[in-house]
């Protein structure tokens, strides 16, 4: 907001911004419109297919697969370097596709208003000011607004005139409860330095719904110079990489050295032990391609994508930023606000106490009959939400009396009053309101006040609202009451409510728990309250902290939350190795959306939040967050099941392939072999993008750790070079005669057939889970293209031959030994999870 409008009185203000208390003239407010721009926020940027290409290049799996497929193409392997290139273009195309149906569905959730506001404006310099509706995109700073019941606050407001004000500022604060504003003369007198604007009585800001009264305001600020829109500076700039991002960027660097140093050691071993020169560079190029997880783009993409569209079909679940799925996977804690999520924005009667502290049924019936009779004599637009509660607590009962008058609700004195008939010739007066209000206007000696502060104070520290009520009978009369008639009162009693409990929230909350999730609370709430909504929830034993305190990192509830408390807090759990979600709907969670590992909002959030947020949601429903979570790890164990996969058996086959270059006379497969042998195995692996995980991967959160994999990675595939090795020394047996190891065709075409078959073993059993399901189809084919590829005619052309009637049989005898062994690693090592 403009400087002028924090601490300036009214008339500096009116004065700064060269206008007055009738408004601009039409003429002025057409030029301030043309040099200030409309009064619309910053419009969200939408990346052009171009550059969402580019993006997926930001990949390191990616990158690498680009240089290895220009390096092939230099070197003149044309078959390597349009297969790699293709799987560049396709894992691009890919990512690129999805992120474009995120957009187009969310832009298709985004709720289409078109929003007006009343204005004074003037004809002329001496012209009477007239009120009239205007699109809120032409409001310009000096323009004269009214605001009423049921008003958004088109801009960032000073408010000259109000009468009964109250705003609903959670859009902006998080605080669920109305703020009362007033016209301010002198604001700032009792303020301190840096204290926040949203608690200044006189600033009403863009976004903030009118709840009651009225008002007369200038504009001090739009567009993008609003509190609403500097919100988007928080959204600028570069977000902190996610569990996902951190976790397979991770694994790819150890793997990129591994891939960049193959070559070069492929080609000084075979210089220094076999004499052969740049000729082997086709084939280290080949090795190094063999280790690198190829398809690593395709999957993910492919795996997330296919989960995107399972959600935004099923659960009317938008996933914006694919990777998002699987941090959600990877979710171990939640943070979420308490009003609107955990509890609806609206109170319930939770009991009627009187004087002496029990159970009275009687205060409620007369804290109904004044609520009825002030909604009906009053003539407000709505009813308050305690007035609505008490009705639908209690019934219509005031139709039972006669209305004679009321005095409205005011922020200042903090009650209202109902005038109803009583007997012949009297009126009784009910008076309800805040609890230290109502007792200060009753009869009663010091100590009995003193005990009922006492028992409006035990409710509220309960997480209880107090409304206290009292009863006065005057005689009739026709003239009409007034908040001095207020005195004299007879206490009743006191109505206490709570928070309404969002529908399915409870069952919500188990079912997080159960798939290991934490939930945290930061809330803007009095402590008391959010602990309350959270006992009521069955969250027993919760930890309650206010914001600031050395405790709030630990707590179930944080209460007091601001914005950057929020966000301090989500910063904090991500660096103590937690994966963090957030679910927010404001401005004021804006900070903290981009602080998580991934962030959620509803679709009726703010459209700042929305378009920061990771995930958007069709309701405010925490099943869908359950939904979503098994989502991502349906996804996530289905890519972490493709890298232990690929990782274990490609680096095995490096291994013997180096050993082997230097063992043999001869390259031990061909480049073209290689090639075809990778094409094999990774058109098998598309199966892990329509795999079902078992049961046992849904029940944890899914987190990719480079350590564990790459132990996981070494020691089953020294296990497979090992097997491979063994196959050496059978084919050395089979081939042993005049021509020993001399005939490569043979060779080629044995260890091509066993590379294939123990692949297509390393899927099945290293995979996990009880049913085969695509896994096992896609092992087996692979299994039979291993068996019958050599003998075809186009394994002639990739110059391999039928084996002879020996080499099957002892292959048979190394895969039934590798089995075995294979079952007992997985076995050992899934005993040894947590």
């Amino acid at each position: 907001m403009a400087s002028e409008g924090a601490a300036a009185t009214a008339l500096q203000v009116l004065r700064a911004l060269e206008t007055g208390p009738r408004g601009l003239t039409e003429a002025e407010a057409a030029a301030r419109l043309a040099g200030t721009g409309e009064n619309v926020p910053p419009a969200p940027h939408t990346a052009s297919w171009p550059l969402r290409c580019a993006r997926a290049l930001r990949d390191p799996f990616t990158a690498v697969l680009l240089t290895l497929g220009l390096v092939s193409a230099l070197v003149a392997s044309w078959g390597t370097a349009v297969v790699i290139l293709a799987l560049v273009a396709v894992s691009c195309g890919l990512r690129a596709a999805g992120e474009h149906r995120a957009d187009r569905s969310l832009a298709a959730l985004r709720e289409l208003v078109a929003g007006t506001a009343t204005v004074l404006r003037r004809a002329g310099a001496d012209a009477a000011p007239r009120a009239r509706e205007i699109p809120v995109a032409d409001l310009v700073p000096g323009d004269v607004v009214r605001l009423g019941p049921g008003d958004l606050v088109p801009a960032d407001v000073r408010l000259l005139r109000a009468r009964g004000l109250t705003v609903h500022q959670a859009v902006l604060t998080g605080e669920s409860a109305p703020v009362a504003k007033a016209a301010v003369e002198t604001p700032g007198a009792d303020a301190p330095p840096g204290a926040d604007p949203f608690e200044e009585p006189h600033l009403c800001f863009q976004g903030s719904g009118v709840a009651t009264g009225s008002a007369t305001a200038v504009v001090v600020a739009t567009g993008e110079r609003t509190r609403f829109a500097a919100a988007q500076h928080t959204a600028d700039g570069r977000r902190e990489a996610s569990a996902f991002d951190r976790s397979v960027h991770g694994i790819s660097w150890v793997l990129i050295r591994f891939m960049l140093l193959t070559p070069p050691l492929v080609l000084m071993a075979n210089a220094a032990l076999r004499g052969r020169g740049l000729e082997t560079l086709p084939f280290a190029v080949a090795v190094a391609v063999g280790l690198t997880p190829e398809m690593l783009p395709v999957i993910v993409t492919t795996c997330l994508a296919r989960a995107a569209a399972l959600l935004a079909r099923a659960h009317r679940v938008v996933v914006r930023r694919l990777p998002a799925l699987h941090d959600l996977g990877a979710v171990d804690v939640l943070c979420l606000d308490k009003t609107g999520t955990l509890t609806q924005d609206r109170p319930v009667v939770d009991s009627a106490l009187g004087r002496d502290g029990h159970a009275d049924p009687d205060v409620l019936r007369w804290a109904a009959v004044g609520a009825w009779w002030t909604l009906q004599l009053a003539e407000l637009p709505a009813p308050d939400a305690l007035d609505e509660a008490l009705l639908a607590a209690a019934g219509a009962v005031g139709e039972e009396y006669d209305g004679v008058g009321a005095v409205p609700f005011d922020p200042g004195r903090r009650t209202a009053t109902a005038v109803v008939a009583g007997g012949l010739g009297s009126h009784v007066l009910v008076t309800k309101g805040a609890a230290e209000d109502v007792l200060a206007r009753c009869d009663l000696d010091p100590a009995a006040r003193e005990r009922l502060l006492a028992l409006a104070a035990r409710e509220a520290g309960a997480g209880l609202r107090v409304l206290a009520v009292a009863t006065a009978e005057r005689p009739a009369r026709t003239r009409p009451y007034t908040a001095a008639d207020e005195r004299g009162l007879v206490f009743r009693g006191l109505v206490t409510f709570r928070d309404a409990l969002a529908p399915g929230a409870a069952e919500a909350l188990r079912g997080l728990a159960g798939l290991g999730i934490g939930v945290r609370v930061l809330t803007g709430d009095h402590p008391a309250t959010a602990a309350r909504a959270c006992r009521d929830l069955g969250l027993d034993a919760v930890r309650v902290a206010v914001a600031g305190d050395p405790a709030d990192l630990t707590a179930d509830v944080v209460a007091r939350c601001t914005p950057k408390d929020k966000a301090r807090i989500v910063s904090a759990l991500r660096a103590a190795g937690h994966t963090v979600g957030f679910l927010g709907d404001g401005v004021n969670d804006v900070p903290a959306l981009r602080a998580a590992d991934v962030g959620i909002a509803p679709r009726t959030a703010v459209d700042l939040a929305r378009e920061t947020a990771d995930v958007v949601l069709a309701e405010k429903d925490l099943g869908a967050i359950g939904h979503a979570v098994t989502a991502g790890r349906h996804s996530s164990a289905n890519i972490a099941s493709y890298l232990r996969v690929t990782l274990s058996s490609n680096l095995g086959n490096v291994i013997a392939m180096l050993l082997a270059g230097l063992l043999l006379p001869f390259l031990p497969m061909l480049p073209v072999q290689v090639l075809a042998q990778n094409l094999c195995f990774d058109a098998a692996q598309l199966a892990f993008a329509h795999d079902r995980p078992g049961p046992a991967a849904l029940r944890r959160p899914t987190v990719l750790r480079p350590r564990a994999f790459l132990r996981f990675i070494t020691g089953f595939g020294v296990l497979n070079a090992v097997a491979d090795l063994a196959t050496f020394g059978v084919l050395a047996i089979a081939l042993r005669g005049p021509d020993a190891l001399d005939d490569r065709a043979v060779f080629h075409s044995a260890w091509f057939t066993e590379n294939l078959l123990t692949q297509a073993l390393v899927m099945y059993l290293l995979r996990g889970g009880s049913r085969p399901g695509p896994i096992g189809w896609a092992a087996a084919a692979l299994a039979a293209v291993g068996l019958l590829l050599p003998a075809s005619p186009l394994g002639a052309v990739l110059g391999m031959t039928g084996l002879p009637p020996a080499c099957p049989l002892l292959l048979a005898a190394v895969l039934a030994l590798y089995a075995p062994a294979l079952r007992a690693v997985r076995a050992r090592h899934d005993r040894r999870l947590p």
